[in-house]
């Protein structure tokens, strides 16, 4: 039997400071033209926590709205926030950077974070109030003073800064080997603490008792690893420990931002196969793509949006009768001689899946691709991705005679949606829907949806191939684990079963 989607649990963290001090736009500025116009002026467009809380998008990806909801707010959606929203949505949270910089000391291991006395002390406070950080405070550290910081970043550590004041700092691990750096590990941590909230709103989402939890994959882009294997993981492991998942084991799964998907789809093999009963996918999210799209938006006035780290967490379990199910009897990959035209990854992801089940296009009932928000893409030239994508399957359901051309935008909009997800790589990669999609169907509004994910490969250099995979969820048949009978109906039919026999045999 299929496996379901049991939960779902969606996380973003407001990072101001990391943007300046760790993005990858930023870092390559600071060493190309360190005098830039560009750097002097990025900290006045970064946003409030507040504005980051009310922003629309952000309020959708949590679950405080839904992508219709934000369909009717007009854009630019910076310019149109939501008085009083609350950080906390029914799928998960926004996270100021504060408690971001004290769960990094708690996803710390090796003593490697710093945090200066005063505002460890007062993060811890916060933390306090906080109703799933409030457990993890025992592996809270001391703070140090400040001179104790300025000497650790004198000897390589980067800094954590608070509204521009330096508050802390991540030490490098290892004097000579560049994956141990103290940028790697701020990275690393910030990609496991990420996973880690996201993980501990899943717990609290589904209910689910975490010792039930048997196996965390981590799809995420960042990789663990020393001179000796650069990328050898397990982020998995490292963030299920922290998020108490004592009988759990883990592996990670990379494929740039494609990722997220072929984990699902591994995930959903592992239960339906018996393998284990309940496997979480998760990702926490990655520094490097901090304002990754900040010049364009300063020059055009826009705030910088990309100023969250996102995560999200996964829960697949056995069939229960009433969960999506996930169909992994017709999954969709591009594989290596399907060519990388745009109709050719259309058609490797959606029709020869789709075909293997007997369904026309329109027989899914809402399409998640890359789900950007147009907010930020459209102020840096790459227009609106999940529009795009929307046009480019309606176009060939049209080419297969499954739509009228005139019927193209009424595609769009019924089956589609805005983008909202941050531009995070592996996060807006289909799974941003996952969570009202389970709400939809099980619902009843929709009965099945197909999820996307793309990437791009070549950007490691070792081949110039593209990548995707999909799947489908669909409303449950209706069978649970145990099968469409019980037990008890099970010893009946036998029970019955021999009385019909020993009836044959002319006797009872």
């Amino acid at each position: 039997m299929n496996a379901v989607i049991k939960s779902v649990a969606y996380t973003l963290t407001h990072a101001p400071d990391l943007v300046v001090h760790a993005g990858s736009t930023q870092t390559t500025e600071r060493i190309v033209n360190p005098e830039s116009d560009y750097l002097k002026a990025i900290t006045g467009g970064l946003r409030p926590f507040e504005d980051v809380v009310n922003y629309a998008p952000n309020q959708t990806y949590i679950g405080g709205m839904t992508p219709a909801q934000l369909a009717e707010i007009p854009m630019p959606w910076y310019e149109n926030g939501l008085p009083q929203a609350s950080r906390f949505g029914k799928f998960g949270e926004i996270m100021p950077q504060q408690e971001l910089y004290l769960l990094l000391q708690i996803c710390d291991s090796f003593d490697l974070v710093l945090l200066e006395t005063d505002y460890a002390a007062k993060a811890a406070e916060e933390a306090a109030k906080h109703p799933m950080l409030v457990e993890l405070l025992a592996r809270a550290k001391a703070g140090v003073e400040t001179a104790v910081i300025e000497a650790a970043m004198a000897d390589g550590a980067e800094g954590l800064y608070q509204d521009g004041k330096l508050v802390g700092c991540v030490k490098k691990a290892h004097s000579i080997d560049e994956n141990l750096s103290a940028h790697v590990i701020l990275e690393n941590l910030v990609s496991k603490a990420t996973s880690v909230i996201s993980l501990l709103n899943l717990v609290k989402n589904s209910g689910i008792n975490r010792a039930d939890i048997d196996m965390v994959i981590d799809c995420s882009e960042e990789a663990v690893g020393d001179m000796n294997q650069r990328g050898g993981g397990n982020m998995a492991k490292a963030s299920a420990e922290i998020a108490g998942f004592t009988g759990a084991t883990g592996s990670d799964l990379r494929a740039f931002c494609a990722a997220p998907v072929h984990a699902i789809i591994t995930a959903a093999a592992m239960v339906k196969s018996g393998t284990y009963k309940n496997v979480v996918v998760t990702a926490g999210g990655s520094t490097a793509k901090l304002g990754m799209n900040g010049k364009d938006h300063l020059k055009k006035g826009v705030p910088v949006l990309e100023d969250v780290v996102g995560g999200f967490a996964v829960l697949i379990s056995e069939n229960d009768g009433t969960s999506p199910e996930i169909l992994s009897e017709s999954v969709g990959w591009h594989s290596v001689g399907s060519g990388s035209s745009p109709q050719a990854v259309i058609t490797a992801l959606v029709t020869d899946p789709l075909d293997k089940l007997g369904l026309k296009i329109t027989d899914i009932d809402k399409f998640s691709p890359e789900m950007q928000n147009p907010d930020i893409t459209k102020p840096a030239g790459a227009g609106d991705v999940p529009a795009s994508n929307f046009k480019m399957i309606g176009a060939l359901a049209v080419k297969r005679g499954e739509l009228e051309r005139a019927q193209l935008d009424e595609f769009v909009t019924r089956h589609g949606m805005v983008g909202f997800a941050p531009t995070q790589g592996h996060i807006p990669s289909g799974v941003p829907y996952l969570g009202f999609g389970r709400e939809d169907i099980m619902a009843g509004d929709i009965q099945r949806a197909m999820f996307i994910g793309k990437g791009s490969l070549f950007l490691g250099r070792m081949t110039n191939l593209f990548d995707g995979a999909s799947f489908v969820v669909q409303k449950n048949s209706g069978v649970s684990p145990a099968g469409s009978v019980s037990e008890e109906q099970v010893r009946g039919l036998i029970a019955t079963a021999l009385r019909d026999f020993a009836k044959s045999l002319g006797g009872e």
